[in-house]
C-alpha cells in the first residue's frame, strides 16, 4: 500500500513539473527546459527520468542530460547547447568562403570617416549567387551573417550632397583594387593619403564626450581662430602594415605641403619598411591639395620621385567618393574618436593625441609637427605643364585623368615650378 501511495505521489509530482513547463514554455530556451526536467527527475530519485519524460513528452535522453548537468553544477555561460553542438558553421565546412566573399565586397567598400562601419553596395542575393558560381554553396542569409560578423552593414545609397554618380565609378574602384593587389603582391608600398579636417588650436569645444570627474571642462563660446591658429593634419596610411603617419601642419594645405607630408613619411618610415622598393602606389581622392587636376601636386611628386628614385603611381577615387578612401575609415575615424570631447589646446597636444591613437585591429600612428610656411598661389603655365607632362607623366589607358605614373627627372631643377606672388 505504501509503495502504491509513493508511486502515485511521484506521478503527481511529474505531472506538476509538466504543467509548470507548459506555462513557462514561451520564455524558456532548450537548455532551461532540459535542466528543469533534470532537476525534477533528481528530486524523484530512482525511476524519475522515465516519469518526467512520460509526463512532459520529452525523450528520456534529454531528461537524463538535464539531470547530469544539474549534478555536475550549473554555470551561467549563456550557452544553450553543449560546446560543439548544433549545425556546423559554414566557415568550418568551407574555410575559403569568407576570403572569397571579402574579395567580392572589398573593391567597392565604402565608409564614413566618422563611423567605424564599412558599407558595401552589393546585395546579399547577388553576393550569394557569385559565391555559388565559385563553388561556395551559401544563401543570402548566410552571406548577411558573415558580413555582420565581420562588421559590414548593407545600407541604402542616395544621391544627395555628394553630387551625381560618375558612370565609371564602380569600374574605377575595381581598377584601384587591381592596382593595389598587384603592388602588394610584389612587396611594393601602397599608401592612402588625404588631409583631415582642419582643427582650431586652443580651448575650443570638441565634439563627443568622455568620462570625467567633476565639472565639464570649460571652452570658448565661439570658434573664431585665435593666436595659435589651426592644425592641418595630412595623413599617410600604409595599407599593408595597417600603420599611419600624420604630418601636422600649421600653415596652408597646398600641393607642396601634401607631397612634403609623403616625403616625411618615406624618410621616417617608408624607406625602413620597404628597403627594396622601386615603386610607390598612392591612392587618394580627386580634390584638395592632392587633386587629380592640381598641377603643383604632380610637379612636387616628380621632385619626390627624383629624390627617392621611386616610380610613383597615383590612382584617384572617382568624383563624389572622397569619404570612401581607406585612410578615412581606417585611420581618421580612429583619430577623431580618440580626441572626442577634448579641447586641442596646443599643436603639441594635437600631435601627441594623434600618436596615441590605436585600434583593436592593430592600427598604430606616428605624428610630427610641421612648422614650415607653404606659399600660396604658385602658378604653372600651360606651356610649362605640357613640357613637364611630356617628360615625367605617363597616363594609364583607363581614365588617364585619374590614373597616372610620375617618373623621376634627370635634372632635379626641371621639376621645380616658378613661384609667383
Amino acid at each position: 500500500m505504501a509503495e502504491l501511495l509513493e508511486r502515485a505521489g511521484a506521478v503527481a509530482f511529474a505531472s506538476a513539473v509538466a504543467r509548470m513547463l507548459a506555462e513557462a514554455a514561451p520564455i524558456l530556451d532548450e537548455r532551461q527546459r532540459r535542466v528543469l526536467m533534470g532537476a525534477g527527475a533528481r528530486q524523484l530519485g530512482r525511476g524519475g527520468i522515465k516519469l518526467i519524460a512520460a509526463a512532459t513528452g520529452a525523450s528520456a535522453d534529454t531528461v537524463g542530460r538535464g539531470a547530469a548537468e544539474v549534478e555536475a553544477g550549473l554555470v551561467a555561460d549563456g550557452r544553450v547547447r553543449a560546446k560543439g553542438a548544433g549545425r556546423p558553421a559554414v566557415q568550418d565546412k568551407d574555410p575559403g568562403v569568407w576570403p572569397a566573399l571579402e574579395k567580392l565586397v572589398d573593391p567597392v567598400t565604402r565608409g564614413d570617416p566618422m563611423s567605424p562601419l564599412r558599407w558595401t553596395t552589393k546585395s546579399t542575393v547577388k553576393l550569394a549567387d557569385e559565391l555559388s558560381a565559385q563553388g561556395h554553396r551559401v544563401g543570402p542569409k548566410t552571406v548577411a551573417r558573415l558580413l555582420k560578423d565581420h562588421d559590414y552593414s548593407l545600407q541604402a545609397n542616395t544621391k544627395t550632397i555628394e553630387g551625381r554618380q560618375h558612370p565609371d565609378r564602380d569600374a574605377q574602384f575595381c581598377y584601384i583594387n587591381e592596382q593595389v593587389t598587384v603592388f602588394l603582391a610584389a612587396g611594393q608600398p601602397v599608401i592612402s593619403v588625404d588631409t583631415k579636417k582642419k582643427e582650431n588650436v586652443g580651448r575650443y569645444a570638441n565634439g563627443g564626450a568622455e568620462y570625467r570627474k567633476g565639472e565639464p571642462e570649460q571652452t570658448n563660446t565661439y570658434d573664431f581662430i585665435g593666436e595659435l591658429g589651426k592644425a592641418v593634419p595630412y595623413g599617410v596610411y600604409d595599407v599593408a602594415a595597417n600603420a599611419g603617419w600624420v604630418n601636422v601642419g600649421t600653415d596652408a594645405d597646398t600641393g607642396e605641403f601634401a607631397v612634403e607630408s609623403i616625403r616625411r613619411w618615406w624618410a621616417k618610415i617608408g624607406v625602413v619598411a620597404y628597403p627594396e622598393a622601386t615603386r610607390l602606389l598612392i591612392t587618394t581622392d580627386g580634390g584638395g591639395s592632392n587633386g587629380a587636376r592640381l598641377r603643383l601636386w604632380k610637379t612636387q611628386l616628380a621632385q619626390l620621385a627624383t629624390e627617392t628614385g621611386l616610380e610613383i603611381t597615383v590612382v584617384h577615387l572617382p568624383p563624389g567618393t572622397s569619404k570612401w578612401n581607406k585612410i578615412e575609415h581606417r585611420m581618421f575615424s580612429a583619430i577623431t574618436m580618440n580626441w572626442r570631447g577634448r579641447p586641442l589646446e596646443t599643436h603639441e597636444v594635437v600631435v601627441e593625441t594623434i600618436a596615441a591613437t590605436t585600434t583593436r585591429t592593430g592600427l598604430t600612428v606616428q605624428a610630427m609637427l610641421d612648422t614650415n610656411n607653404y606659399q600660396r598661389g604658385i602658378k604653372i603655365s600651360d606651356k610649362e605643364m605640357k613640357a613637364f607632362e611630356a617628360r615625367h607623366v605617363q597616363r594609364h589607358e583607363f581614365h588617364g585623368n585619374w590614373n597616372y605614373v610620375i617618373r623621376a627627372a634627370s635634372d632635379p631643377a626641371a621639376t621645380r615650378p616658378n613661384k609667383q606672388d
